[in-house]
């Protein structure tokens, strides 16, 4: 029983450690953006790979406007409810 719970506890620590903010999200995304343009300027690679990263940055940029959306609701709820 102490076994579970010291795993429950080092869980229940390491979680916020693994979980990465908005910020970190967004840099990793824009070095990705920066790595697939690099590869579209040597125009060396098939259609299909080129295809396949397009759609992957397609998804990345995506998800960086729906976090961006997400906190700008979050500011606007908690602006309104601290106006009132």
């Amino acid at each position: 029983m102490l076994k579970g719970i010291v795993a429950a506890l080092a869980i229940g620590l390491a979680l916020p450690a693994v979980a990465e903010s908005d910020t970190a999200k967004d840099i990793k995304d824009s070095a990705a953006n920066v790595s697939d343009s690099a590869k579209d300027a040597l125009k060396t690679d098939s259609g299909a790979e080129k295809a396949k990263r397009h759609a992957k940055r397609k998804v990345r940029n995506a998800k960086k406007d729906a976090r961006h959306t997400k906190n700008d609701v979050k500011k606007d709820v908690k602006n309104t409810t601290d106006n009132k």
